[in-house]
């Protein structure tokens, strides 16, 4: 199958990386650059190892480190692309219109978090714990940590999609076509979620959809040729789930006063609704949706020309995959 160069023209004297090698660097990118985060943390006491496994972790401040740390993994694979491959950043998706696309993403990524919540509630999943932050004594306090963790949830949900549809997608996609691409990285995807929570059937259902959202949003890049819609995407998704409405993200609680309501899984809500553990993306309510969106990016994809993107900022490129 012809190679597809998912972002921007290859330019002469670039490397790539070989695709066996690629998928074994993005966990030792992300492997690394977590340890990076987590030594500091733990050498200041801001978090502790005995800790994590207790649920002492979980309060904002730990959290906005986590998710700030993501950076230095970001970093890694951002000095890879550019020291080894010899390639600029529009190679993995950081072309024009970067604040536009990324504004109709996190829209995008919002609408979709209040649809797949307001389905599960609609079937009578939820119950209300209690108010959110304005119902609080102190909204300024409750406020804080809700938008810190708006901006960590950018950079943690970017830094993601940097590593999995921005160097490995496209990586892959180079020398094997689209398809390989979306899948390999996609299986990937899901299985660094795998050991969220202990194995349940709400695990095996939320990383299943978990690799389906890594076809669906792997559509999404790919057809608009840039990697900023999918950034805001996934970082509003995260962020509206775990701080709207202090529900699971992928099986992690933040602990603090959410930003409208704080909702709980309803006694006797069936598992496949709710996601119980792991959360809304454990949910069936999610597959249905993320099935619909990808089918909706598929024809739309292919209602045009192959490896032709109308909509990006630069031309794509096909090519056969050399020998």
């Amino acid at each position: 199958m012809a190679g597809i160069e998912l972002y921007a023209p290859r330019q002469p004297r670039v490397r790539r990386t070989w695709t066996a090698a690629a998928l074994i660097l993005a966990v030792v990118f992300i492997a690394l650059g977590q340890t990076l985060t987590v030594i500091p943390a733990v050498l200041l006491g801001w978090v502790s190892l005995q800790g994590q496994d207790q649920g002492q972790n979980q309060g904002w401040g730990a959290m906005a480190y986590t998710l700030f740390g993501f950076a230095f993994i970001a970093l890694i694979t951002v000095a890879w692309v550019r020291l080894f491959e010899r390639r600029g950043l529009d190679a993995i998706g950081f072309n024009g219109l970067g604040l536009k696309r990324f504004a109709q993403g996190y829209g995008l990524g919002l609408a979709a978090l209040l649809a797949v919540v307001g389905v599960i509630a609609l079937f009578g999943g939820y119950r209300i714990e209690s108010g959110g932050a304005f119902a609080t004594a102190n909204v300024v306090g409750a406020l804080l940590p809700i938008l810190v963790l708006m901006a960590g949830f950018v950079v943690q949900g970017s830094t993601e999609e940097i590593v999995t549809r921005g160097w490995l997608m496209q990586v892959i996609a180079s020398r094997h076509g689209l398809g390989w691409g979306i899948g390999l990285s996609s299986a990937l995807f899901g299985l660094l979620h795998a050991s969220n929570i202990k194995p349940s059937p709400e695990l095996a259902v939320g990383v299943f959809n978990v690799v389906l959202f890594g076809v669906m949003i792997g559509l999404y890049a790919a057809r608009q040729g840039s990697l900023w819609g999918v950034c805001g995407w996934h970082a509003a998704w995260n962020w509206l789930l775990g701080l709207g409405f202090g529900l699971e993200v992928s099986g992690q609680v933040i602990d603090t006063p959410p930003l409208i309501v704080d909702l709980a899984d309803r006694a006797g809500a069936p598992w496949w609704l709710t996601g119980a553990a792991f959360g809304p993306e454990g949910s069936v309510v999610t597959t249905a949706m993320l099935v619909i969106a990808a089918v909706v990016l598929a024809l739309r994809w292919r209602s045009r020309d192959y490896g032709v993107v109308v909509e990006a900022a630069t031309p794509v490129v096909v090519e056969k995959a050399p020998a």
